[in-house]
């Protein structure tokens, strides 16, 4: 007997559980916006050149982790903010 997973099941079995959902949006989130931001504000301060992609790198590094601990700290605040000015389901 085969002991072999349909691709469908077995992309179920690798996500994370729901609970993990609010957690997953502020990693991908900080992660994404961290990055773009880092793009931008390197540029603007020290231009674009051959040292460019490291000089994003190495804020990054430093912009990612702070920008996961604030998401997931304004969360809440923000989730309140939307659920007074907009008109939710349910």
């Amino acid at each position: 007997m085969e002991d072999t997973l349909s691709a469908p099941r077995l992309a179920r079995r690798r996500k994370l559980p729901p609970r993990a959902a609010p957690v997953a949006f502020a990693f991908f989130m900080s992660a994404i916006m961290a990055l773009l931001m880092c793009c931008v504000i390197v540029g603007a301060n020290t231009g674009i050149d051959a040292g460019y992609p490291v000089r994003v790198f190495n804020s990054y590094a430093l912009a990612m982790p702070v920008a996961f601990v604030c998401v997931l700290m304004v969360r809440p605040v923000v989730a309140r903010l939307v659920g007074a000015v907009c008109r939710l389901p349910g």
